[in-house]
């Protein structure tokens, strides 16, 4: 198995992104190791110079976006696969450092991974990077900004650390969990800051929805955080909301909505990485067929 997952490794693309940036908003949904999808598409973007002015992402999509702020084709897809099944990652080391089966700063802090954020390219990119994370005091979605935060690793770590699983993480003395609790795919936020071209990337197919439950009942680990328990106990009907809106808008043409050509089948967890890497290469398949369509509606 370790010699297949070696040559699955070394196959994947690496190089750097150009600093040449084309006008627009990248919104990235979440969806733990369904970004894989994500990673792919990505890579084939940097590949071909769409390295667009503002990256917003939640979960996941917060740590694939910065890698594309970064420039570093290959990277979140060569680190997840190459640590899938290091404990320190997720497991029981994880769990012993972090409290939580995926330890998620194991991605954003110096632990001696062999591909970490290349920082000094992702500072100087003049790039908007944003991602969400959601206050569990008040349930609602917060905003972290490259360069207007004092952290924006652990923002992003917040954004990306997963309700029921992981501990609530700390910033300036507020609880903070993922962003998709407040928000799964923000392009609403694309939307109120103005930008006029707004491509959104998902890690599902169009068709799916959510199964929503006939009677939702709030969490009760989160009773202490009525306003997360109440976003929790909603989130299904929000998601589905989400997707209606985002159809009617790339209908009009007022987003470009991307997303997989065949339903996704990858576990949040998923633990194959032959079935990651197929994911990874799903995701670099439709954005070359989509490379055109996606040109025509940034020009």
């Amino acid at each position: 198995m370790r010699k297949e997952i070696q040559d699955i490794i070394s196959q994947l693309p690496s190089g750097t992104a150009s600093e040449q940036l084309t006008e627009g908003c990248l919104v990235l949904e979440g969806g733990a190791f369904r970004s894989l999808y994500t990673q792919g598409f990505l890579d084939v973007m940097m590949e071909n110079d769409l390295n667009l002015t503002c990256v917003i992402g939640v979960s996941a999509g917060a740590l694939a976006g910065g890698s594309y702020v970064s420039g570093q084709i290959g990277a979140s897809v060569r680190t997840n696969l190459s640590y899938r099944h290091d404990g320190r990652y997720i497991g029981m080391r994880a769990i012993l450092h972090s409290g939580s089966i995926i330890d998620v700063g194991f991605l954003t802090e110096d632990r001696g991974i062999h591909e970490s954020l290349d920082m000094e390219r992702f500072n100087r990119s003049k790039q908007r990077y944003v991602v969400l994370a959601t206050n569990c005091l008040t349930g609602e979605a917060t905003y972290f900004e490259k360069g207007k935060c004092d952290d924006i690793l652990l923002a992003a770590r917040a954004s990306a650390t997963i309700p029921r699983f992981s501990p609530m993480v700390m910033i300036d003395g507020v609880p903070y969990l993922d962003g998709a609790c407040a928000n799964k795919i923000p392009y609403r936020w694309a939307l109120k800051e103005g930008y006029e071209k707004i491509v959104v990337i998902r890690t599902r197919d169009f068709s799916f929805r959510a199964t929503e439950p006939k009677k939702p009942r709030p969490p009760l680990m989160y009773r202490k955080y009525p306003a997360l328990a109440a976003l929790l106990t909603n989130s299904d009907h929000a998601y589905n909301m989400e997707c209606e809106e985002l159809e009617a808008l790339a209908a009009e043409g007022r987003i470009l909505h991307l997303g997989p050509s065949r339903p996704v089948e990858v576990g949040l967890m998923e633990p194959s990485i032959p079935r990651l890497f197929d994911l990874y290469q799903l995701g670099r398949k439709d954005a070359l067929d989509r490379l055109d369509e996606i040109r025509a509606y940034l020009s």
